[in-house]
């Protein structure tokens, strides 16, 4: 699109209140909890490990979890390791998951604009194995729900 082609506006044709972006914000609002819900999607639960992978302080990660949790796209899971006392973990919820094309979408963005070296993933039919990608398709064409792919690291793994 080229800018002969934008008609320019005083005003947004959709009101601010109505707006599903716009009301995302108020969940997705900052960098941390983004970093949060990608962490959740490559599978980790523990909040230590949140911390570790993200460099989060602990009061912003308490709260951004909390924000989560309320705004139902994590649920709070019991887990104990050995003796110990029992702790919670964070798993994606029904509504959670949903929020993994965002999260794809914006990656690819990221991916085409600022990564240096391409993408770090790639996103893969579970059934076909086939390479998927991001876009916009027709109403009526067939999808695959955020279940039905993997997410391949395309980078060697980090040592544990």
């Amino acid at each position: 699109m080229s800018n002969s082609d934008i008609k320019y506006r005083r005003n947004s044709p959709v009101p601010i209140d109505k707006c599903g972006a716009a009301l995302a914000t108020d969940i997705m609002s900052d960098r941390w909890t983004i970093l949060i819900m990608r962490e959740a999607f490559y599978g980790v639960m523990r909040y230590d490990d949140f911390r570790a992978d993200i460099g989060i302080p602990r009061s912003v990660l308490t709260d951004r979890l909390k924000r989560l949790v309320d705004a139902k796209m994590l649920e709070r899971i019991p887990y104990r390791e050995g003796n110990s006392r029992t702790r919670y973990g964070y798993a994606l919820t029904d509504i959670g998951q949903s929020f993994g094309l965002p999260l794809l979408a914006l990656m690819a963005w990221g991916d085409a604009h600022f990564a240096e070296h391409g993408s770090a993933i790639s996103i893969v039919d579970r059934s076909t194995g086939q390479k998927l990608k991001v876009a916009i398709v027709p109403e009526d064409a067939p999808e695959l729900g955020i279940r039905e792919v993997r997410i391949v690291p395309n980078l060697p793994e980090k040592e544990s």
